[in-house]
């Protein structure tokens, strides 16, 4: 059912969009419970991690509307939710303004996460750089002179910021050290994330070649992109097993139980030629990513 904004207040929860954060933690989460294994976990670091990544995810969101706005992908042919922007509610000055606010309050978490973390300079500089990375492409996604997401470059963004980066980030925040295994289900999660920008821009395909948007979907079709999206489920997955053998973490297979409903996106995504048809299932591969990253945690807790 199509979203209709009638009032600022809903306009700004809806450019928030409050749906896309239990996404944004999975990372933090998935490098929480690894330093379970590590018997490392530390509470103060996964709640900033958390808080960090919600400024940053909000920030992201906010900035897409207003980029895509700016850019023409917000037009009266786009096939997705109404965005803010676009609907006259939120004017671009305001929207700018909430974007600078966000920034301010990213570095501020970030800044107070790597003061506790760390009491070298060198580390505590090199993930200051890194937050500073997350923060220019939240931003730069869609906004600026040359957006990156416009070039097709989203996908590594997200795989690395929501899968390597934030997850073995997390995880080095909390133990002080990186073990290589850890990258497995970095790279799964990454990978489920980026499958979600893919339903989301095969979705798009119309409105974003309209646009000069030249997102995966747009560059190699329709039919190569349902091939990718598969690909993305099936070896996500399938790191996981390599870590669960590599490490003898049997009780982490109870994320296979996800298995079936991400199967089921991908068949969906598959056979619907409809755009509008596909914006619930990429909401089903959002929670089914988190509650894969939840079910791998309650192996590691319980089993």
């Amino acid at each position: 059912m199509e979203v209709t904004l009638t009032n600022k207040k809903q306009a700004w929860l809806h450019a928030i969009r409050l749906r896309t954060l239990p996404l944004a933690l999975s990372s933090i989460l998935m490098g929480s419970f690894l330093a379970v294994l590590a018997g490392s976990f530390r509470w103060e670091v996964m709640t900033l991690a958390a808080l960090t990544t919600i400024f940053l995810q909000i920030l992201s969101n906010l900035s897409n509307d207003y980029g895509d706005s700016v850019h023409g992908a917000d037009s009266a042919h786009r096939e997705g939710p109404v965005r803010a922007v676009q609907s006259g509610l939120i004017a671009l000055p305001e929207m700018k303004r909430a974007m600078v606010l966000l920034v301010i309050l990213s570095l501020l978490s970030g800044l107070t996460l790597l003061y506790i973390s760390f009491d070298n300079l060198r580390l505590f500089l090199t993930f200051l750089g890194l937050g500073v990375a997350a923060i220019v492409a939240a931003i730069t996604y869609t906004s600026g002179k040359k957006p990156y997401g416009y070039a097709g470059l989203g996908d590594i963004s997200v795989f690395l910021f929501f899968g390597l980066l934030g997850v073995c980030g997390t995880y080095f925040l909390h133990t002080l050290s990186l073990e290589p295994l850890v990258l497995l289900p970095a790279a799964s999660l990454g990978m489920f994330s980026t499958a979600v920008l893919n339903i989301n821009n095969i979705r798009d395909i119309a409105s974003d070649t309209k646009a000069g948007k030249k997102s995966i979907p747009v560059r190699i079709g329709r039919k190569n992109a349902v091939i990718y999206n598969w690909a993305l489920i099936i070896l996500g997955n399938a790191l996981l097993l390599v870590f669960v053998f590599s490490k003898q973490e049997w009780g982490c297979l109870l994320a296979l139980v996800l298995l079936p409903l991400m199967v089921n996106v991908g068949r969906s995504v598959s056979s619907k030629t409809n755009p509008r048809d596909l914006d619930p299932f990429l909401k089903k591969m959002a929670i089914s990513t988190l509650l894969w990253v939840l079910a791998f945690g309650a192996g590691v807790l319980f089993f």
